[in-house]
């Protein structure tokens, strides 16, 4: 059985000693870049690595870029390759944010050729709630050879995004809260707003009350009443700085919606350019 979008903590915990199976912690908070690495070392799921946002699934901020730019490739696939994943390995993903973090990675791994990742539903706070076994020891990693065989198409760019919208030919959908998007509040970027056209939902409506995802049935129903009769190719995913937009992905795929992209540089992106245009309200 293989495993593409989410996985339960009952499965995973059926397949802790996998050798096949590799566990990536990617707890992160804006607020304090290094409180993911610190909770990791205070207790992780059992055999679980660690990627840093910043450091391992982004690279370096420039004058053009959003606050995540895309990481190098090839430096991301010889650190899968450290952490033990093969192009064969069946991945799972976690963080203690219903997946905001984690769907990075695994929207990483989808672009990199490697569909046999899912992100765990619930995360680090259901597994223990479920009382489940969280060590403070570090695995023994088996260091391997990780092959990526790139989707270039998987995302775009600024200019194709603002070309795709003055043609009216995706559907752009933006991730942030409500607020933000309205341009009511920005605790973040310097510039408030959304980009024009685009339609808004919090990632934070595809999870029920204790932090697990929907039913494939209800995300269906309402992304399709969101996006109406375009298809989900056309659709294309925004946020902050392209991280928690992977989780409207992550949703669309999960509800069988699939084949929709993401704007990586984001909104943190987009304000850079003065000439590009915002919309409030």
């Amino acid at each position: 059985m293989t495993y593409t979008t989410l996985i339960s903590t009952a499965t995973l915990d059926q397949q802790l000693n996998n050798a096949n199976w590799i566990i990536v912690d990617c707890r992160f908070s804006l607020a304090d870049t290094e409180a993911g690495a610190k909770a990791y070392r205070h207790g992780h799921i059992p055999n679980a690595r660690y990627a840093h946002l910043d450091k391992d699934l982004s690279s370096t901020i420039t004058d053009f870029t959003g606050r995540h730019p895309l990481p190098n490739f090839a430096l991301l696939a010889n650190k899968l390759g450290d952490w033990g994943i093969t192009n064969t390995s069946q991945v799972v993903v976690y963080d203690d944010a219903g997946g905001a973090f984690a769907g990075r990675l695994w929207w990483l791994l989808r672009c990199m050729g490697h569909d046999k990742v899912a992100v765990l539903d619930g995360g680090i706070k259901h597994w223990q709630k479920q009382g489940l076994a969280v060590t403070t020891t570090l695995p023994a990693v088996k260091p391997a050879t990780f092959r990526p065989y790139m989707n270039y198409g998987a995302w775009l760019n600024a200019l194709q995004v603002q070309n795709s919208m003055a043609k009216k030919s995706i559907c752009l959908i933006d991730a942030r809260t409500p607020e933000r998007y309205r341009g009511e509040q920005e605790p973040i970027d310097p510039v408030a707003g959304h980009i024009p056209g685009a339609l808004n939902r919090a990632f934070q409506l595809n999870l029920d009350g204790n932090g697990l995802f929907l039913s494939a049935e209800k995300l269906r129903e309402q992304f399709r009443q969101l996006i109406g009769a375009t298809t989900p190719e056309q659709v294309v995913h925004y946020c902050g700085s392209g991280v928690t937009a992977c989780h409207n992905l992550l949703a669309m795929e999960y509800a069988g919606l699939t084949g929709s992209k993401l704007y990586a540089g984001s909104w943190s992106e987009w304000i850079r350019n003065k000439n590009r245009t915002v919309a409030k309200g």
